[in-house]
């Protein structure tokens, strides 16, 4: 847990969307084939969870095979079938809410080096790492009295960053070499971080 939140008690939650596996990855069709792309998804997303060291982490899912995958990770799922991406966030966003937590770390489950990630919460404060084109939002982390809706997609990195703003309280772009590598193309393969 960051030691800008142990000056406060506070219970921090992180809540990763997970796709299935067998869906995962699709922009690197022409560089890995589906089985491995299948296990490169499942191998990062069990990355990110095991970096969630201190924090209770909830998977939002709508494949049993994820399911089954959280469950032998000890983690919570939070299951959302239908609602894609923004609302599946958003619907895990007011169960741990409703769970009783005081912020929540959100993070994408294909960052290959989320050694970092517990660091990102801090009281009071909405945190955003974006991504190397920072186009997207890798992680976004904020409480839950002062809740950032989903907005995942083209330029997400600009949209949370606006909505942050709009809360009134302390925004920090987060600048992370490690959090914002994610693996959405054959390039980010072959990024010299990951070697």
């Amino acid at each position: 847990m960051s030691s800008a939140l142990q000056s406060k008690p506070v219970r921090v939650a992180a809540l990763i969307p997970v796709k299935r596996f067998d869906a995962a990855k699709g922009r690197l069709a022409t560089a890995v084939q589906p089985p491995m792309r299948a296990r490169l998804a499942r191998w990062v997303a069990t990355g990110v969870v095991e970096a969630c060291v201190g924090l209770d982490v909830f998977i939002a899912c709508d494949s049993t095979e994820v399911a089954e995958w959280a469950a032998e990770l000890d983690t919570a799922v939070i299951w959302g079938p239908g609602l894609g991406l923004n609302g599946a966030i958003d619907d895990g966003v007011d169960a741990i809410s409703d769970a009783g937590y005081d912020h929540v770390v959100i993070s994408h489950a294909d960052l290959p080096l989320p050694a970092t990630l517990t660091a990102v919460a801090r009281a009071d404060t909405v945190t955003l790492v974006p991504d190397r084109r920072r186009d997207g939002t890798n992680v976004l982390s904020f409480p839950l009295t002062d809740t950032v809706a989903a907005a995942y997609g083209a330029s997400s990195f600009q949209w949370h960053l606006a909505a942050a703003r709009e809360l009134g309280i302390t925004v920090e772009v987060r600048p992370d070499h490690h959090l914002s590598l994610d693996i959405d193309t054959p390039d980010d393969l072959i990024h010299p971080c990951i070697k």
